[in-house]
């Protein structure tokens, strides 16, 4: 069994800081971004909560007993850091109900608007997120961070999975290779899906890591696939003479494969690439194909946008508090941002 120790990805800026974050649960704070139009009414409560130090799922469990529904119909966009101060949307099906009182919820949990509207809301239904990090006890060049800082709003970060895809001391990766191997069955299907998650995860990071060691991870390669900003529409190189300013532009962006069933969609030295990162790991490739999964693609970078930097205090060269400001769309990970600018321990 592989021990899956490589969690070290290629880090694409300098990482010129070392400190600790999520000292606190507010040093994480998450705003999940909505461009959803709410009606008004219907038989949906809509309920933008913030929550503390909770899980998500836990989270609408209890709006969930609170309104006397079962868990199934209330719904979230995405799940959110637990260990942090997060905001986000729930909605409560409430057929010919009134609104229920809220006010025996639990600490952790906080009201914060409500609205009626006609729609569930459903998985994956949110814009994006707005991260506020406070980093403290940092030492390092606060210049450079600063000046790194600046590069990734221009040019954005490698769009890896974080740590946690692959769950507490790798556990979904033995999982999975467990499974694929014949060792056990996972019963629920959750669990089958979070190991699958997990596994095509891995293989797409080792795709991901190579090419930023290579130094093309945001740059045109014959035969790459591209993939649209702000979508999951994607296409081959067709030879076009825009496609050098396209991804400068960062209106397009280099992809790389999810594993599944069907050849990749690649060709020429991408594909290489692909080929040989993938057979370092043949029983993840087989129990993912052996389960229908099918041939997809994922963009290697992610557009931040503006990255806020700012100093808080600083006590000595050695100890000093930052605050860290940005936004990422829908499965991108802050720790992957946070990566690029240090070691950071919690």
């Amino acid at each position: 069994m592989n021990t899956y120790t490589n969690t070290n990805f290629a880090r694409a800026y300098p990482a010129p800081l070392t400190g600790k974050f999520r000292v606190k649960p507010e040093d994480f704070s998450v705003d999940e971004q909505m461009d959803i139009d709410l009606s008004g009414s219907g038989e949906h409560l809509w309920l933008k909560v913030r929550k503390t130090g909770a899980n998500t799922d836990w989270v609408a469990k209890q709006l969930a007993q609170a309104a006397g529904i079962p868990a199934k119909d209330a719904g979230y966009a995405g799940l959110k850091d637990r260990h942090a101060v997060t905001t986000q949307w729930f909605s409560l099906q409430l057929p010919g109900k009134a609104d229920p009182d809220f006010n025996g919820l639990p600490d952790e949990i906080e009201v914060l608007d409500s609205q009626r509207h006609d729609k569930k809301l459903k998985r994956g239904a949110l814009s994006g997120n707005r991260f506020t990090l406070t980093l403290r006890n940092v030492s390092g060049d606060l210049q450079q961070a600063a000046e790194v800082c600046q590069q990734i709003s221009a040019q954005g970060i490698p769009n890896y999975f974080g740590a946690q895809r692959f769950g507490h001391n790798h556990g979904n990766l033995n999982k999975a290779e467990n499974w694929f191997s014949g060792a056990f069955k996972p019963k629920q299907r959750n669990q089958r899906s979070l190991y699958l998650s997990a596994a095509r995860s891995w293989l797409f990071n080792h795709v991901l890591s190579a090419r930023v060691e290579r130094g093309d991870w945001n740059q045109y390669v014959a035969g790459d696939v591209f993939m649209f900003e702000g979508g999951n529409g994607w296409f081959a190189d067709d030879g076009s003479a825009d496609l050098v300013q396209r991804l400068a532009e960062m209106a397009i962006h280099p992809t790389g494969m999810l594993w599944g069933r069907g050849e990749l969609a690649t060709d020429g030295l991408c594909a290489e690439l692909e080929r040989e990162q993938a057979a370092l790991f043949p029983v993840f490739c087989q129990g993912l194909e052996k389960q229908g999964l099918k041939q997809e693609r994922r963009a290697l970078r992610i557009n931040t946008g503006s990255v806020g930097f700012e100093v808080l205090a600083q006590d000595s060269p050695k100890n000093a508090t930052l605050r860290l400001v940005f936004e990422l769309p829908p499965g991108a990970y802050a720790t992957v941002l946070l990566e690029q600018l240090g070691h950071f321990q919690h």
